[in-house]
């Protein structure tokens, strides 16, 4: 059976076993490095019951850092069904809007937004069967790589519209994190047709081993989908920052080379636990700027960017990156 990217997995998970699960979103402004990043999320250790949170963050270049704040709310609060992916409380998402709010003791965020999807739903995992299988432990769909929100957010005060922004929808789900990860999103990257860029690059831990990095996506260029990387693919290379990366991603008719960076000041850390309890920092900026050069034997080299649209996170057990973690537990 084809995977739906946007079927909520946690009604259906057992009680023993752990689990976490993501409904998200990024909208940037068409001009301006100022952008949200919003996260519907489940965490069930084994044998206890779930909770659910409400993730936000604000990025706006023209402050000192990132807006940031989190509810979690008890089994009771949380739900999925028809066109709903997941309802927090009084806070939902589903296939064409996201309303919600976020109150904490640090800020007190609302928002409603619609989107209309300009693209068709990414599956990273080559294969279906992959979706089923307990390795990756980890799964990721986008159900939209590129969409156009309109709507408000309101924070503390201060009403911003939002009209026209670019952004995408995500979804991910497991019974744990990769050891270390990378995902970068970017859009509207080429002046001759639409373009956009969503992949995964993970280490994933074995027993006592660790893999090399595999990655797992895809790029649309020229009207066309190119898939990147896949487990069997060798030559993926990573460097990376708490502030960026370097990559080269190989795989079927295209190779991705390239960059995507931010200044520190524009990243928030977050905690993310595993269902298990280890717990990973994990870095996120959604105005970042991407370079990608796109060659192969097949395709005519095209040269991609964008100033603000881009999205780099990183996911790693270290703590000593620079960036301020949010005072947020998680799990």
């Amino acid at each position: 059976m084809p995977v739906d990217p946007a079927e909520a997995r946690f009604p259906s998970v057992p009680a023993a076993r752990g689990h976490y699960e993501s409904f998200y979103l990024r909208a940037c402004h068409p001009s301006e490095r100022l952008g949200v990043w919003i996260r519907y999320t489940v965490h069930k250790r084994p044998g206890k019951p779930l909770t659910g949170s409400v993730w936000f963050t604000l990025f706006d270049d023209a402050a000192d850092g990132p807006v940031a704040s989190k509810v979690t709310l008890q089994a009771d609060d949380v739900r999925s069904g028809g066109d709903t992916f997941i309802s927090l409380g009084r806070s939902t998402f589903g296939r064409q809007a996201a309303s919600g709010s976020a109150h904490s003791e640090h800020t007190r965020p609302d928002w409603s937004l619609t989107y209309e999807s300009d693209a068709p739903p990414l599956t990273h995992l080559p294969r279906d069967w992959m979706y089923r299988a307990p390795i990756p432990r980890t799964k990721l769909t986008t159900p939209s790589p590129a969409a156009t929100f309109h709507g408000h957010v309101d924070l503390d005060g201060r009403r911003i519209q939002v009209d026209g922004w670019r952004g995408m929808v995500g979804h991910n789900w497991g019974s744990q994190h990769a050891e270390r990860w990378v995902w970068m999103h970017g859009l509207d990257m080429s002046e001759t047709g639409p373009s956009w860029l969503d992949v995964a690059i993970g280490r994933v831990k074995l027993g006592p081993v660790t893999t090399p990095w595999i990655a797992n996506g895809a790029v649309w260029l020229d009207g066309r989908l190119h898939r990147v990387g896949g487990p069997a693919v060798r030559g993926t290379k990573i460097e990376e920052r708490s502030d960026g990366c370097a990559f080269s991603l190989p795989g079927g008719e295209v190779t991705l080379s390239g960059e995507v960076s931010a200044p520190h000041k524009d990243f928030v850390a977050w905690l993310y636990a595993d269902p298990d309890g280890p717990e990973h920092n994990a870095l996120n900026c959604s105005i970042a700027q991407m370079r990608v050069s796109v060659h192969g034997p097949r395709v005519t080299r095209a040269e991609l960017s964008t100033d603000h649209c881009a999205a780099y996170e990183l996911g790693t057990r270290a703590t000593d990156h620079g960036v301020p973690v949010q005072p947020f537990p998680d799990g």
